[in-house]
């Protein structure tokens, strides 16, 4: 069986499990976006969920986001022209890829993160939500982010504290050319799908107030928790977009072991 081959069945499995678990929450299923975290994938793995119709990707770095994308960019623009370079499975989708900020996002980067983003998750102070303001501001452009909560109370998770959350939202909001969309939370590592469910609840708590309050308007509509571990979890708390690596393309082959949905720092 070849890696693709594998990698195919891996992601119907997994869209297969998320539409299960929405029908389980009575939800629909295709109100639950699927990021496949790119961390560990190789670009041919990339093409092909592509092929596949696939749309949504994420990075944890900006250095790796920038030479996927350009890698990406080039190929779609070959295939349109030399259809041997076109994938046999599927076919090449006409809307480009949307790419998904999911690692930690440092100041110096940001520039480079939005021009590229679609949507960036991790936004976790105000300092790094001024400075994407001023980029957004020099590209006369508006911004989608997240803010990241820290919900497990693990010290090694990235995200601001639970009782700052309803003010960084607050914050935000008041940004002209920054769009607060959602919030985003990962659970503890290694907790069991059980374990993770009450910082997906508490997420969903902090969502609510947020909602109540108007901040970010009609656009604040996207929960953003759950990875390849605990992803059915999170969608029965709320979340309407996963975050998804591993289950996808597999464990990455380095002997550090970190799942491929995990945050790094640039």
């Amino acid at each position: 069986m070849t890696t693709l081959e594998t990698l195919r069945e891996r992601y119907a499995e997994v869209t297969q499990r998320i539409a299960a678990a929405s029908r389980a929450a009575g939800r629909d299923p295709a109100g639950v976006v699927l990021i496949a975290v790119s961390k560990y994938a190789g670009v041919e793995q990339v093409r092909e969920l592509m092929a596949l119709g696939h749309r949504d990707f994420g990075e944890n770095t900006v250095q790796q986001l920038v030479q996927r994308a350009a890698i990406v960019d080039e190929w779609r623009k070959r295939a349109r022209t030399l259809p041997h370079v076109a994938p046999a499975q599927g076919h090449l989708p006409d809307a480009p890829v949307r790419w998904h900020m999911v690692g930690t996002l440092q100041r110096n980067k940001v520039r480079k993160a939005v021009e590229l983003c679609r949507l960036i998750h991790s936004v976790d102070n105000l300092r790094l939500a001024e400075e994407i303001q001023a980029a957004a501001t020099r590209n006369d452009q508006t911004v989608d982010v997240l803010v990241q909560v820290n919900c497990s109370g693990e010290a090694s998770k990235h995200g601001c504290a639970i009782a700052a959350a309803f003010h960084l939202c607050e914050a935000v909001d008041t940004m002209v050319n920054v769009r607060l969309r959602g919030l985003m939370t990962m659970a503890a590592p290694g907790a069991s799908p059980d374990d993770a469910r009450p910082a997906f609840a508490r997420l969903r708590d902090v969502f609510e107030d947020v909602s109540k309050a108007g901040f970010g308007g009609p656009h604040f509509n996207i929960l953003s928790m759950g990875m390849s571990g605990d992803y059915e979890a999170a969608i029965a708390e709320g979340a309407n977009m996963v975050r998804v690596g591993s289950a996808i393309f597999g464990p990455p082959s380095d002997s550090a072991g970190r799942d491929a949905d995990e945050q790094d720092d640039d």
